[in-house]
């Protein structure tokens, strides 16, 4: 026998505050379709292929594991690639690369530029021909193309201070090489050491690894300089999307 079902159901006691939903955020994809970004694609395909073009350049005129080993090369290869893949993505309306990526480039292109127009001076006779062209597209063209790529095609925003440490590993992986490099080569070699102020024979090892460990916390400081001008910077990317959905509490 059971017992009878009771009229009035007691109160429930009160939940003490306001209820709230928690904010839910929809991705813009689920609310605007996707769309080509034709003329982005256009500019990283030609940075990609002009970046490539005076690397073979390069390779055709010097010898190819020297240039091979030079920082701008690496770096304009880098360059060259993942320009190449966020050009694919723009075409096909995929979802941008990683932003850790993107920024690790943008960072080797223009400690690139940097080294090359505030550290080194020039030795001898300026480069002629097809060299000079293939020194200034490594060294001023290809850092100018990824920075206008960043300001102008690159929704602000998604670079992070916690990036900044890791990118760091290349280049010191570079100047382990380095000198690795220029120990496996005969003493007196004629270019044996690829930049000057890596000269062991010149400077010293105090000295080099001074002027490196310089070096290593001038990079820091311009990826954190990079990661604060990305969250400062205005956003002009005309097909970003505006809108989502968030929940809003409830009303009453």
């Amino acid at each position: 026998m059971t017992a009878p079902i009771p009229r009035d159901i007691p109160d429930l006691p009160a939940i003490p505050g306001i209820p709230r939903l928690m904010p839910s955020h929809v991705p813009a994809t689920a609310v605007v379709a996707p769309s080509r970004r034709r003329l982005t694609a256009a500019f990283r395909l030609l940075t990609a292929l002009t970046a490539a073009g005076a690397v073979t350049i390069e390779l055709v005129l010097g010898s190819p594991a020297r240039v091979l080993s030079l920082f701008a090369v690496q770096s304009n290869i880098l360059l060259a690639a993942v320009m190449l893949l966020a050009a694919r993505r723009a075409w096909t309306a995929r979802r941008p690369l990683t932003p850790a990526l993107t920024g690790a480039a943008l960072l080797y292109v223009a400690i690139t530029a940097l080294v090359h127009h505030v550290l080194l001076t020039p030795a001898g006779p300026p480069p002629t021909g097809w060299h000079a062209v293939s020194e200034q597209v490594l060294h001023t063209v290809t850092p100018i193309a990824a920075a206008l790529d960043w300001l102008l095609l690159t929704a602000p925003g998604a670079l992070r201070l916690r990036q900044a440490a890791p990118w760091l590993a290349y280049p010191l992986a570079y100047l382990a090489f380095s000198l690795a490099r220029a120990e496996l080569l005969p003493a007196g070699a004629s270019g044996r050491y690829l930049y000057p102020f890596l000269d062991v024979d010149l400077h010293g090892y105090k000295s080099v690894l001074g002027n490196a460990l310089l070096l290593g916390l001038s990079i820091y400081a311009l990826a954190v300089l990079l990661v604060a001008l990305d969250h400062t910077r205005p956003n002009l990317v005309r097909h970003r999307a505006k809108t989502g959905f968030r929940l809003q509490p409830p009303v009453g």
